[in-house]
């Protein structure tokens, strides 16, 4: 890792590594009376965690320029095992918060345990550190095969991968502790956002540049939604977070807008964060993945580009579906509830595309557990893009909104598509990295396939069938005009469904598990196996006589 930089890359990374240390110096002086300083501390010795990393290999000679003739993915390969670790700690939250809802008493009586505070762990470690991660790794990787061309340098992507996990440790150590803005997938506070967007920058201008560099003409339709979803995540994430701090030696800020004009921003960012981190970043790693896999061309390139521009301009306007029934102004819903009808054609674009690609391949989604992810991930889009244009319909919206229906639908694009199509782009990545004929045990990627589509099945049918009871429950009334039911007896009602819900998180949390073993034993077997990768992981970007790749190799 650290031998391969060059002496200027090496003295860069010393050089922010002592910058962030001191940082976190001064603001854990500064918040000595505030949680301010207890993460202040953590940035300081992560900080110095990274500046002692560098200084035990900086006299390691130089790399030889031999180096530029390859594609670079020391950062893929970190980041495949991130988001690994990630996917299980978040899981392990999730199925925890799943039976809060059962057995309230597992709180255990302490504070950082309650619902409120790991319920933020679950959803951040597993968007942000699962899925983050992953689009990472896999960004760094298809752009270089679809450009052509090698990162432009060896420090920026360690600086994106390792900054960006530095958020995920203050943003999940901050909930434990009670640090939150009350946001929803932004709850990290004022300063962990600044850290991010310095972060962030610099991954939208790594991939700016490698693209400037490339050999291949022709932009691949995955780099189309890589960019999307990180350009867009950079301005949603600026304007979601506009705040002010009570001040630099405290956690706690207050927003710069504030009533109807805030719900309305944080649910502009609430679903384009699902638009563009959760569906446009991978519907790129789908597009690559999927077809390389089936050994088959996307079935229209066309098609592809007309659902980018349809999810790119639509998806802008939906968010406001999120406030039918509130102070909202009623044309500003109408609006959400339109687009949000509209976006189902993109969306089925997409998904009808990837299914439309397996023609002729089926044969292998039959026996190759790792296809069947990606094929299993493209029809749950399909349906929870169905779904979610659906329940943003008005009439719809009054008995589904603020019921578990809401969390079925969520949990059906989160475990269904977004899970499933990382984990078969992963199972199909790591080889190719690690330099190994094929996965560990093929056999217990089948027995993940089948625990992941189990435990997604029953916990989204619990959760529809809990939450219609709900909404039904809720609005019912006897003769004398009264409801019917008190909130206690929906609780009630709904404890079978929350204990199945738990099953079906557990089941999903163990197949995690599996993965992980999986890949932790694929990259054991390639330190004693030489056989050489069947997929395009390391190859260099010449031939010969200055013969390059072709795209996509």
């Amino acid at each position: 890792m650290i031998a391969a930089l060059t002496v200027a890359e090496r003295q860069r990374a010393i050089g922010i590594s002592a910058a962030l240390a001191l940082c976190g110096l001064a603001m854990a002086i500064a918040g000595n009376e505030d949680l301010f300083g207890v993460h202040g501390v953590i940035v300081m010795l992560f900080g110095l965690g990274c500046l002692g990393l560098v200084m035990s290999q900086y006299f390691a000679p130089e790399p030889s320029d031999e180096r530029l003739t390859r594609y670079y993915d020391d950062p893929t390969r970190v980041g495949i095992v991130l988001s690994l670790g990630w996917a299980v700690v978040g899981m392990f939250f999730g199925v925890w918060v799943a039976a809060l809802l059962a057995w309230p008493d597992l709180t255990f009586d302490a504070g950082w345990a309650s619902f409120g505070r790991i319920r933020p762990v679950h959803t951040s470690g597993v968007i942000f550190g699962f899925g983050g991660n992953a689009l990472i790794a896999t960004s760094f990787h298809v752009l270089q095969r679809t450009t052509r061309a090698r990162l432009p340098d060896q420090f920026s992507p360690w600086f994106v991968l390792i900054g960006y996990n530095l958020f995920c440790v203050l943003a999940a150590s901050g909930y434990l502790m009670g640090v939150t803005q009350s946001k929803e997938y932004a709850e990290p506070e004022w300063y962990a956002d600044l850290w991010l967007v310095v972060v962030w920058v610099t991954y939208f201008l790594l991939y700016i540049r490698t693209l400037q560099r490339r050999k291949e003409p022709h932009i691949y339709v995955a780099n189309w939604y890589y960019m999307a979803f990180i350009l867009v995540v950079a301005v949603l994430h600026i304007v979601n977070n506009l705040a002010v701090p009570i001040s630099f030696g405290e956690v706690k800020s207050y927003s710069l807008f504030s009533g109807v004009q805030d719900a309305m921003t944080q649910w502009w960012y609430g679903h384009n964060a699902v638009a563009f981190f959760l569906t446009s970043g991978f519907l790129g790693m789908m597009y690559y993945y999927l077809p390389k896999r089936a050994g088959r061309p996307i079935f229209s390139y066309r098609l592809s580009i007309i659902s980018f521009w349809g999810i790119t301009f639509m998806y802008m306007w939906a968010g406001s579906h999120h406030l039918h029934y509130t102070a909202l102004p009623q044309w500003v819903q109408t609006l959400g509830m339109t687009f949000s009808v509209v976006l189902l054609v993109p969306s089925w674009a997409s998904a009808g595309n990837a299914l439309a690609t397996l023609n002729g391949a089926w044969g292998k989604v039959r026996d190759d557990a790792t296809l069947r992810f990606m094929m299993v991930a493209a029809v749950f889009y399909g349906l929870s893009t169905f779904e979610g244009s659906f329940m943003a319909i008005r009439a719809v919206n009054s008995l589904s909104h603020y019921t578990d229906w809401t969390v079925g639908h969520v949990h059906a694009g989160a475990l269904g598509w977004v899970a499933m199509i990382t984990f078969g782009s992963l199972y199909a990545l790591v080889p190719w990295m690690w330099k190994v004929e094929r996965m560990y045990s093929p056999k217990l990627i089948e027995v993940h396939f089948w625990l992941a589509l189990a435990g997604t099945v029953i916990y989204v049918f619990a959760m529809w069938n809990s939450g219609i009871i709900q909404g039904l429950m809720w609005r019912t009334y006897n003769d004398s005009g009264t409801l019917a039911y008190s909130f206690i007896d929906s609780l009630v009602a709904m404890r079978p469904y929350y204990i199945a819900r738990t099953v079906g998180g557990l089941l999903f949390l163990l197949g995690a598990v599996i993965a992980s073993y999986n890949v932790w034993m694929t990259i054991r077997m390639s330190r004693s196996q030489a056989a050489a990768s069947t997929g395009d992981a390391d190859l260099p970007l010449l031939r010969g006589a200055g013969a390059a790749l072709q795209a996509g190799e």
